[in-house]
């Protein structure tokens, strides 16, 4: 049997990268995937691979910085399924660029997808995972929640955020039997990232600082996701699960 097998899935920044390795991966362990990105041409692509394999894939359109568009989100789920089983909050970005000099504007930028998008697609999906009576939110921070990096205080910020989130929204919707888990990838090689990991002194340093002398890959990160979707976590509530090759256990 397969492990998601009749379960519903919606997946925000599905369109490339990490979020696109989860629409797979839980979709070929059995799950009726949405596929939310805000770059629709992307969401929709994914959507056909999954199809294309024989799945079942809906793309949608969705800014989680912008209300009306998870709200349309949500109904779309709402109108299909009534129910949503496993909700992955996925979509982010990240401004590079010294501290001192972040402008308002990125600022803003930062928080309303990476903060204030998580916080509104937690709450918003909440009747829907609800509704499902053995609900499972995914939120994706990152290991540099927990670390300082030049360039990275703004985005690091957020995703400390997020994990603080995720352990309160965990006490508070465990009476609905709905589980509230963090995902904290490390160093993995996507369009976000790609560019700088591809420079060989920074490749070279972050390797050395990682246990398992490697970066993780898309698939690592999918297979951390579905064991949080899955009822092989379920008695695991609060936790943050870093899937980063032992970079956070080293000094």
């Amino acid at each position: 049997m397969q492990r998601l097998e009749a379960l519903i899935a919606l997946v925000t920044g599905a369109g490339n990268g990490i979020g696109r390795g989860i629409a797979h991966r839980f979709a070929s362990e059995g799950a009726a995937v949405f596929v939310a990105d805000v770059d629709g041409a992307a969401a929709e692509a994914v959507a056909q691979e999954l199809r294309g394999e024989g799945r079942s894939a809906t793309a949608l359109t969705a800014d989680v910085s912008r209300g009306q568009d998870v709200t349309a989100m949500f109904r779309a789920v709402a109108s299909a399924h009534a129910r949503l089983d496993v909700l992955v909050n996925n979509a982010g970005l990240n401004v590079r660029g010294d501290f001192r000099h972040l402008s308002d504007a990125d600022w803003v930028k930062i928080r309303e997808v990476n903060l204030d998008g998580v916080v509104r697609v937690a709450r918003d999906g909440f009747e829907l995972l609800r509704a499902s009576g053995r609900g499972s939110l995914v939120n994706v921070a990152s290991i540099m929640g927990h670390r300082g990096l030049r360039q990275l205080t703004a985005y690091s910020a957020t995703k400390g955020a997020v994990a603080a989130l995720t352990r309160g929204l965990a006490v508070e919707y465990a009476p609905f039997n709905i589980r509230v888990n963090t995902l904290s990838p490390g160093f993995v090689e996507t369009a976000l990232t790609g560019r700088v990991l591809r420079n060989p002194l920074v490749s070279k340093a972050l390797i050395d600082q990682t246990p398992l002398r490697r970066f993780g890959t898309v698939e690592d990160m999918a297979n951390a996701a579905l064991f949080f979707a899955s009822d092989e976590s379920a008695f695991i509530t609060g936790a943050e699960l870093a899937v980063d090759g032992g970079m956070t256990a080293g000094l």
